[in-house]
């Protein structure tokens, strides 16, 4: 199970490179084209972690209810994010990740509620939510990837 976790730590330094590299207004800026910027596709990443990984194994989840109600599947921003919530998002990238692979190896994932996906792929176990979720996240990233070029 290794190989899963080193692939989204993988993942999360991207992310940490954008949220590193851009401005607060780049982070903000939405793109003609585009329904979200980077900081929203960045803090989804962490809000469908939490859902595919922690509510679905009927456990609490890491962060707040807000905060996944905000970053969920279907929202888009409505409005600029602060510096103090880009932080807490940064923060939340490596924490989220740690705390998961801690949880996973202390073997705190025993049951799993089966979920379908939009995609059509059915979660029935935690590795499942966990090999779905890198996928997920790099599929965002490559959304971020091009949200680059235009901000």
């Amino acid at each position: 199970m290794n190989s899963v976790f080193e692939v989204q730590k993988t993942i999360r330094e991207i992310l940490l490179k954008v949220l590193d590299n851009h401005s607060l207004e780049q982070l903000n800026k939405i793109p003609s084209g585009f329904s979200n910027n980077l900081i929203w596709n960045v803090g989804h990443c962490i809000s469908s972690q939490q859902v595919l990984v922690y509510k679905l194994s009927g456990l609490s989840t890491i962060v707040s209810e807000e905060f996944i109600a905000k970053y969920r599947k279907g929202t888009k921003p409505e409005g600029d994010v602060s510096q103090i919530e880009v932080d807490e998002i940064r923060e939340l990238l490596l924490t989220s990740l740690y705390q998961t692979e801690q949880d996973f190896e202390n073997k705190h994932f025993v049951n799993y509620n089966e979920y379908t996906t939009s995609l059509g792929f059915t979660l029935r176990n935690i590795n499942d939510a966990l090999d779905f979720n890198n996928y997920h996240e790099g599929i965002h990233t490559g959304i971020i990837m091009s949200i680059r070029k235009f901000v």
